[in-house]
């Protein structure tokens, strides 16, 4: 009998590898800890595992990489971390590894350890469906149980024959009824048009955004004087790039805006309409029903070779959950201030459209909030039995 069935402690080992996988992996442990007291996490990962109760062996922050931004100057540092890992899971033989996104890394070191008796899980699917999509043989090798986020994903899982559960996404868990009065109030806001502008939650993208954020920002204020702006920073090292934007930006000191440290979800509920980095403010945006634009630009070469690879007209997950897209999309050489300015003074000018928008967000709400934490750890759990 196994530990699983006897109520006995676990020992289970988890690797996240940015932010939104921090949280996903503190849900689960501190589900599961309620149901098995005492077991034991070990891995990589950021704040919010370590305060859960996991032991940190690597910060998140080492193998965390978006693209090929910053790939080459971390890989000798990631393979290392990679084979370190390996040796120990080998060696003190946990009952489950789970793996949190960050699929490059995660997934090869899961097929390494499944060849040496381990069993793995997955939890957030990789866009195999979007693109890249000769991995699903790569994925099928390396994990025993697929956690997907979302409906769409689990039912592409059974028909590429791997065992999947769709645990809905916690965001949709934690997200209830908006309360735009009560956000503004917490922001100290009047009652005006306000636009939530969320360039990106890395330096990165704060450095390929920003300015033509701000200069939307410009073009949206000549249009409409009473508007007001607010921009969450995820991080010091974003409110650092943003200054050294502004710095170099005329008239941006002029701006009506409000600039803070977090509060991006709180920023989200405040406002009447968002711009945004395609991402997870994109899915907070929807499921706070607020209607939003969503911008994105890569360097180059990244986007050259993504272009090469997608299978997706449309790259923001609401657009993908929607019935049909809805969700203005202005990517790569379409990201300018102009275009930004044009989306916006078509929404406002829209209430019909906007709340047609806020109806099928609901609707993607009610789908998507099922109880993530708690299936996840179902899921794991059968796992260890």
């Amino acid at each position: 009998m196994n530990a699983a069935e006897e109520g006995r402690a676990l020992r289970i080992a988890v690797v996240a590898g940015e932010a939104s996988g921090d949280s996903l992996g503190a849900g689960l442990i501190r589900e599961i800890k309620a149901r098995r007291p005492g077991s034991v996490f070990t891995g990589v990962g950021g704040p919010e595992m370590a305060a859960a109760g996991c032991e940190i062996l690597f910060d998140m922050e080492r193998i965390g990489v978006i693209g090929l931004d910053g790939l080459l100057k971390k890989l000798p540092g990631i393979f290392r971390i990679r084979r370190s890992l390996l040796a120990r899971f080998c060696a003190e033989r946990p009952d489950v590894f789970v793996g949190i996104d960050a699929p490059d890394f995660n997934l090869a070191l899961a097929r390494k350890l499944k060849r040496r008796g381990l069993t793995c899980a997955h939890y957030v699917s990789p866009t195999v469906w979007a693109w890249r999509g000769y991995r699903i043989r790569k994925i099928r090798n390396s994990t025993d149980h697929m956690l997907a986020l979302f409906p769409f994903e689990a039912e592409f899982y059974r028909k590429q024959n791997v065992p999947v559960t769709c645990v809905g996404h916690p965001i949709a868990d934690e997200i209830s009824a908006p309360d735009r009065a009560r956000a503004r109030r917490e922001l100290g806001l009047d009652d005006g048009l306000v636009i939530a502008l969320l360039p990106g939650s890395r330096r990165g993208e704060m450095r390929r955004h920003g300015r033509v954020f701000l200069e939307a920002a410009r073009r949206i204020l000549a249009a409409h004087p009473r508007a007001r702006f607010v921009l969450p920073f995820a991080g010091a090292p974003v409110a650092e790039e943003f200054r050294r934007i502004t710095r170099g930006l005329r008239g941006a000191g002029d701006l009506p805006l409000r600039a803070f440290d977090g509060g991006a979800r709180l920023a989200l509920e405040a406002c009447d309409l968002a711009v945004l980095a395609s991402g997870t403010a994109a899915l907070e945006a929807a499921l706070l029903r607020r209607a939003h634009i969503v911008v994105y630009k890569l360097p180059w070469f990244s986007y050259w070779l993504m272009r090469k690879l997608v299978r997706v007209e449309y790259y923001s997950m609401p657009n993908q959950l929607l019935p049909a897209p809805m969700i203005p999309e202005l990517i790569q050489r379409r990201a300018t201030a102009a275009n930004i300015a044009a989306e916006v003074d078509a929404l406002l000018a829209d209430a019909r459209r906007v709340h047609h928008l806020g109806e099928c967000f609901a609707a993607m709400h009610r789908e998507l909030k099922r109880g993530a934490n708690a299936r996840a750890a179902d899921a794991v759990l059968a796992l260890a039995a």
